[in-house]
């Protein structure tokens, strides 16, 4: 299967900010300043990583974002804990 890479579909990049929206502000606030500096270079590694964090409940996603806990179990994988990184730090 040849499926389109998130770069080049403006479609799925849509897609993937409407996902981040979240029903706490603090997470909400976080994913747009992650977007506004790391959408263009996101790898499609990158967008598997996300959508696996997004799977995550308000309130397990702000204690990674805000590193009151650390990524573990099927968590704990390199793109994850990368694409972690990355929203820490934005």
């Amino acid at each position: 299967m040849n499926e389109t890479s998130h770069q080049s579909d403006p479609l799925r990049r849509a897609r993937l900010r409407w996902r981040a929206r979240r029903g706490l502000l603090e997470n909400d606030l976080i994913f747009e300043r992650f977007f506004g500096r790391y959408e263009s270079s996101l790898s499609d590694a990158d967008v598997g990583a996300l959508t696996r964090l997004f799977e995550l409940s308000d309130n397990e996603l702000m204690d990674l974002l805000l590193e009151r806990t650390e990524p573990d179990g099927d968590l704990a994988e390199p793109d994850i804990i990368r694409v972690l990184a990355l929203l820490r730090s934005a």
